[in-house]
């Protein structure tokens, strides 16, 4: 359970961003155009790329020297390292939402929502990379439970800012509200980055 827990709060530390996907998935509810599509795409899509990731770093893992498992875990702090100095640099963001209603087709939309996910770089960072590499040494079931977690994560924020799209766009766009937002998800991927050099230090 521990794990699933894990899996929750670090696949949902990675989703909670000012990006383009969920600027889309939001003006998409505000428009009403096809949201339950956009929003089961998003969720559908995170979860394979999560278990993609999972499942590679888990097949590869037997061909894993301890020098590369030290490099991989460098890899991993230097990211994190660029992902928390990210945040703090959007720590008081403004984010412009396009409530213009057009004429779209379920083809366009369905497109489009493709081309928001798997031609954003930083999804295959996040999902494939970070997490995959983070839940290398887990246990089979560990793994399986931790990329459980996160995807239930990715599902509940995709169809939460989907469908309440009125309320978080609002709340979206006040500065206070991502100040605190990246605080915590700073502090958490603080600790996640204590935990990777504690485990680094097992291969020196």
């Amino acid at each position: 359970m521990e794990f699933l827990i894990l899996g929750f709060f670090t696949g949902l530390s990675l989703i909670l961003a000012i990006g383009a996907q969920n600027i889309f998935v939001i003006e998409q509810g505000l428009k009403k155009q096809y949201v339950f599509l956009v929003c089961l795409v998003c969720s559908v899509s995170d979860f394979l790329l999560i278990f993609l990731g999972i499942l590679l770093f888990h097949y590869f893992q037997q061909y894993f020297s301890a020098s590369i498992e030290l490099l991989l875990n460098v890899l991993l702090i230097i990211f994190l390292i660029y992902f928390i100095y990210s945040k703090i640099r959007t720590i008081q963001t403004n984010i412009n939402l396009s409530t213009t209603l057009e004429e779209i087709s379920l083809s366009e939309v369905l497109f489009k929502t493709l081309g928001f996910t798997y031609l954003n770089g930083h999804v295959y960072s996040d999902t494939v990379f970070f997490l995959g590499n983070f839940s290398k040494n887990f246990l089979i079931k560990e793994k399986v439970f931790f990329g459980i977690g996160a995807s239930i994560a990715s599902l509940i924020f995709f169809f939460l800012i989907g469908y309440l799209s009125n309320y978080f766009s609002k709340f979206a766009q006040r500065k206070n509200t991502w100040k605190y937002i990246n605080i915590f998800v700073i502090g958490f991927m603080s600790m996640v980055i204590i935990y990777v050099v504690k485990q680094s230090l097992s291969f020196l």
